[in-house]
């Protein structure tokens, strides 16, 4: 397994990630027990979670369960700021929330330390400053290694880079949004803040919840069990027509060269500007085989040249 650089920073992470998000939900803790075991004989070390996956701490609970000495021998990554309550008051970036959830997900992960603590999304309640200072009081205290943001629009993350530079604060290392060949948006003004100030990409939703891996088609029996097929919101958003036709001439790509849809989205994302890691959920030990597998192709210039001109939109 190949170990990339987070961003500028020290930490090393595994190009391909474990998204964690399935553990404690659609997966129990027996089957979260074969996905984990299997990512780390196969040498995977970003074991990516939060507080809310899982039906709100299951799958960092899970975790805590099955990592056992094996904690050691991973980079654990863990986000706050998405709501754990139902009347909005365990959320957010605020000191006192973040004080607070760091210690609950310590405690759910029984380890005493997190090697990369993530803002999950947005808040408009709390100054930027507020939350680096008390991310900062963390790193000082050892309960957290590294900082990040998710979900960030770039003008908050330039924002936070200017504070954290100011205030000499610690400053964000790495940003987890979503990037796929058929969603690009991070493009227009994420890459390039994350290139100015050495950010990690850490792309989710690499193959757009499933409509990238080949197993679907247009107007054919949706698979049974899936997570397009069980889930209506994700289906209405990603089975548009204009995702219909890139897929389709993706496939067309992947035919021509004998390869898999699979191998194209990890073996694209992987070689963009700043990406680290591809964060990738699994719900059966054998995928994360096919997971790993899928970075090895090696895409020139021209292959480059032809999926733009597929996807950008």
């Amino acid at each position: 397994m190949e170990l990339r650089n987070l961003g500028t920073s020290g930490l090393l992470v595994s190009t391909v990630g474990l998204g964690c998000n399935n553990f404690g939900g659609r997966i129990d803790l027996d089957a979260s027990r074969k996905v984990v075991h299997k990512a780390l004989d196969l040498g995977i070390t970003l074991f990516d979670t939060a507080d809310i996956y899982g039906n709100r701490g299951g799958s960092e609970t899970c975790l805590g369960a099955i990592l056992g000495d094996r904690r050691k021998d991973i980079v654990l990554a863990s986000k706050f700021g998405m709501a754990m309550d139902d009347v909005g008051v365990k959320r957010g970036g605020a000191r006192r929330y973040i004080m607070a959830a760091v210690e609950d997900s310590l405690t759910r992960l029984k380890t005493d330390w997190l090697d990369l603590y993530q803002l999950h999304e947005k808040d408009a309640r709390t100054p930027i400053e507020e939350t680096l200072r008390a991310l900062d009081d963390l790193v000082r205290q050892g309960k957290v290694r590294y900082v990040g943001c998710s979900n960030l629009p770039a003008w908050e993350v330039a924002e936070a880079e200017w504070t954290a530079r100011q205030q000499h604060l610690e400053r964000f290392v790495s940003c987890q949004d979503e990037y796929s060949l058929l969603v690009r948006g991070i493009e227009r003004d994420i890459m390039p803040a994350a290139q100015r100030y050495g950010l990690g990409i850490l792309p989710y939703f690499p193959l757009a919840s499933g409509l990238l891996t080949g197993k679907y088609r247009r107007n054919a029996e949706m698979p049974a069990g899936a997570r397009l097929t069980t889930t209506q919101r994700l289906a209405d958003r990603y089975m548009t027509d204009a995702n219909w036709a890139i897929v389709e001439k993706l496939a067309d790509f992947c035919a021509r060269r004998g390869k898999t849809m699979l191998e194209l989205s990890f073996s694209w994302l992987i070689r963009q500007p700043q990406v680290s890691s591809v964060i990738a959920g699994a719900t059966r030990p054998e995928q994360l085989e096919q997971n790993i597998a899928a970075v090895a192709w090696d895409l020139g210039a021209d292959d480059m040249a032809e999926i733009d001109r597929i996807t950008k939109k």
